[in-house]
């Protein structure tokens, strides 16, 4: 890892720019922190939300009032038992609130504001404000994740998702651009055809590839199929989807690697990402992550609960117990020896849940190894429309013969475990949402 330095003529050991300098101070803290006992961590986390709250309390009536009613001081200890009597703020309530619960003036050591906003996959697009000092934690933890996974900096990073362009640059991006010297990065529009980011790809013959886990899926097939090798290719990163077993065998059977995952989202930055044994380990020290079940009580490991957030750094917009819509399943300790806490499977959005009359909930499974000897489909899409009535919407090189759509349809009631209603669309393309993203489940059951 070579640093960067800001005097030509000093590059053994080299002297930081400012930038760099903040950027190598923080990360050498959370290489510390990280080893921490899970305990000491959670009071340093309650030591910074407390200023949140505080600033909160003084400048952003609604959180006044909302940490009124759960005791809070701002010069007393507010407890985690305090803390978890906060009500619940979900993305509808965020979308309700608006700008109050904007702070009007955020301190000028946080530098600039920034608006941004969701996509609104989820049909509730939620807009949220930042600042330079959220955007900073942003990148020190997308350079922490390099350093867990132990990248070689040399090495040439591909990135094809939404917001780019096709271009090349000297470096791979924000996270390391004043800090690290590394090799070029590529970038491709997610809009692409497969195809043609496939013979980009060969073409630029990268040591990693950044993208979704559906994108990935589907040039790992492609590739298989055309035989079309990635000779540098040393590790696979997904982002912004679930990531599935079968898209990792996919890309193992294609290019023999590994997917390294980041959970993350866009009013949160980066929520969890995997150690060098695979579990998503929480950024505790940017966010307060907790997993509740129904009744609103923390999750024991192996359960699986609602997904709330609490940003330690943004004083724009603070995000005290949002429920990002996911859920997930928390997690034990991890044998790496972090203190900071696991989540053991990201289960996806509610909407992402099939429903069955007798109300019971769970998260569909049919793995494409169970129905592609069927037909030859290149993507596949199941709604629900209705308790028991499913789609499948079918995108495939040619029409189904009768016999493959009643095969297609056995197989998915078999596999969805009900005795749906389930017909065949035959589509010419099955669309990404606004920000690329695919789900291969959607319930429109409200």
């Amino acid at each position: 890892m070579t640093i960067l330095s800001q005097i030509p003529d000093c590059v053994w050991p080299a002297i930081p720019g400012k930038a760099g300098a903040l950027a190598l101070a923080l990360q050498y803290q959370l290489e510390h922190i990280q080893w921490m006992p899970g305990d000491q961590i959670r009071l340093a986390q309650f030591g910074q939300l407390h200023r949140v709250l505080a600033e909160a309390f003084s400048k952003i009536a609604y959180w006044r009032d909302t940490l009124k009613r759960a005791g809070f001081e701002s010069g007393r200890t507010f407890s985690e038992v305090q803390f978890a009597s906060l009500p619940i703020l979900d993305r509808l309530a965020v979308q309700g609130l608006a700008d109050k619960l904007v702070n009007p003036s955020v301190p000028g050591s946080h530098g600039k504001v920034y608006k941004g906003s969701t996509s609104g996959s989820t049909g509730t697009p939620v807009v949220f404000y930042q600042t330079d000092l959220t955007q900073h934690f942003w990148r020190a933890l997308t350079l922490r994740e390099h350093l867990w996974q132990r990248r070689d900096f040399s090495g040439k990073m591909a990135v094809i998702r939404s917001n780019v362009n096709t271009r090349v640059a000297g470096n791979w991006g924000a996270a390391t651009a004043q800090v690290i010297k590394t090799g070029p990065a590529c970038t491709l529009n997610i809009r692409a055809d497969i195809d043609e980011q496939l013979d980009w790809l060969h073409k630029h013959n990268p040591d990693y590839l950044l993208t979704h886990p559906s994108n990935l899926k589907a040039l790992a097939i492609r590739a298989a199929e055309h035989s079309v090798a990635l000779p540098r290719l040393r590790q696979l990163r997904s982002f912004g989807e679930i990531l599935s077993d079968d898209t990792r065998e996919q890309c193992r059977r294609a290019w023999k690697v590994e997917i390294a995952d980041i959970y993350s989202s866009e009013e949160a930055g980066c929520i969890a990402s995997q150690c060098e044994h695979g579990a998503y380990h929480v950024q505790s020290e940017n966010l307060l992550v907790e997993i509740v079940n129904d009744h609103g009580a923390a999750c024991e490991p192996g359960e699986i609960g609602r997904v709330l957030i609490t940003t330690l750094h943004n004083f724009a917009m603070p995000l005290i117990r949002y429920e990002i819509g996911d859920y997930a399943e928390s997690g034990a300790e991890c044998p790496c020896g972090r203190g900071l806490p696991v989540i053991r499977r990201i289960m996806g959005r509610v909407r992402n849940m099939l429903k069955l009359p007798d109300g019971t909930q769970h998260w569909p499974s049919f793995p494409e190894d169970r129905w592609i000897g069927i037909a030859p489909i290149q993507q596949l899409q199941v709604v629900q429309k209705s308790l028991d009535t499913i789609v499948l919407k079918v995108k495939s090189t040619r029409d189904l013969t009768a016999t493959e759509v009643s095969r297609l349809i056995e197989t998915f009631q078999q596999t969805l475990k009900f005795p749906h209603r389930i017909t065949v669309e035959s589509v010419a393309s099955i669309p990404r949402s606004k920000n690329s993203k695919f789900e291969d489940f959607i319930s429109e059951i409200a």
